[in-house]
């Protein structure tokens, strides 16, 4: 039953798209990209591959970002691994509570982080905004990981009830501003994710006036570089049409198996728009690099997996199984490296490095 509404809604969505196509869709603040420009502006990079990308050393975003935690060693050290298998691009979040701390120096840091990247030839895909996980994030020291448990320190922007207050808007209004107009012309940037799975921990469409709200501000700044916001929960239908047609790529997440993937790629591919998969690959749900990333070159559509060196945020293990005597999972759930650089599969390895050298 989940999979057929699954199928009606894509068909609202192509149905919707057809229109669009003739008569490109308006987010509030100003035009979406033609699906010519978004076309031509794909075919200038190279097939887009990579991971989402926390350091190891980080058990969030505001660990990442924040002054006395930001780690360019071993920011660098790990993304010369990921320049050695290939990858060319990594999706990272922000957070609006380090900017909020630290306005002048986030941005520095920002820079600092793009600078490293490019060095590894790898460009970068931002979030802005997430409704995963801890609903409320704090400046400061943050804790440690709680044993075997998934993401356990990972935190909601701007979080929960915060995102749901129009209050709040301004002053969301202003980061989003201040930093997207800092790196609007920023060519190590590739594209800007204002919104990372709306709807999720339970927000449902409480999530879609921020949502549009990002989308204004975005396109009042207007960046050299495409903006979008992904698919992810397939029955979530209001969310789902704004995001598609109000993004200039379209972007998707999906963690099942190669022939739903496949499914679900065919349906998106209705909107004529260039396709990144911004996060895939749980193991022990038959996603995997063997099977997902082949038939995403094959269709040319960009592939960035979750996870990539173990680390504080414990995504070895999986979302619904933790182990919490922080024991080794029987499979990893998600990433690639182990912290000192050691493949968790040499065999995965091969794969990516072989499918990115071709």
């Amino acid at each position: 039953m989940f999979r057929y509404k699954l199928l009606l809604v894509f068909f609202i969505l192509a149905t919707g798209t057809v229109d669009a196509q003739k008569s490109p869709a308006k987010a509030a603040g100003g035009k979406v990209w033609t699906i010519e420009k978004a076309n031509q502006w794909y075919a200038q990079h190279k097939w887009i591959t990579g991971a989402n990308f926390l350091p190891s050393t980080a058990i969030n975003q505001l660990e990442m970002w924040q002054a006395e935690s930001f780690d360019p060693t071993t920011i660098d050290r790990e993304l010369g691994w990921a320049e050695k298998i290939g990858f060319n691009t990594m999706r990272v979040y922000l957070h609006s509570l380090a900017w909020e701390q630290d306005q002048k120096g986030f941005k520095q840091r920002m820079d600092q982080y793009l600078e490293i990247a490019d060095k590894h030839k790898i460009k970068t895909i931002f979030v802005f905004f997430d409704d995963c996980w801890n609903k409320q994030g704090f400046r400061g020291k943050q804790p440690a990981p709680k044993p075997g448990i998934h993401n356990s320190g990972w935190v909601q922007d701007p979080g929960d009830p915060a995102s749901k207050d129009p209050k709040n808007f301004p002053a969301l209004e202003k980061y989003v501003k201040d930093v997207m107009t800092h790196f609007a012309k920023d060519q190590r940037i590739l594209l800007w994710d204002l919104y990372n799975e709306p709807g999720n921990s339970g927000k449902l469409t409480t999530s879609l006036p921020l949502l549009k709200s990002v989308f204004s501000w975005a396109r009042d700044v207007n960046p050299t570089q495409p903006v979008s916001a992904g698919l992810w929960a397939w029955d979530f239908e209001e969310l789902n049409a704004f995001q598609a047609l109000n993004s200039d790529v379209i972007t998707y997440h999906d963690y099942e198996e190669p022939a739903w993937h496949q499914r679900v790629l065919d349906l998106l591919k209705s909107h004529g728009r260039p396709m990144i998969c911004t996060e895939y690959m749980a193991r022990t749900r038959n996603s995997r690099f063997a099977n997902i990333m082949p038939m995403l070159k094959k269709e040319n559509i960009g592939a960035i997996n979750w996870g990539f060196v173990a680390g504080k945020s414990n995504t070895i293990y999986a979302w619904d199984t933790p182990l919490p005597d922080g024991s080794q999972p029987l499979e990893w759930f998600h990433d690639i490296f182990k912290p000192d650089g050691t493949p968790y599969r040499q065999d995965e390895v091969d794969i990516i490095r072989k499918l990115n050298e071709e």
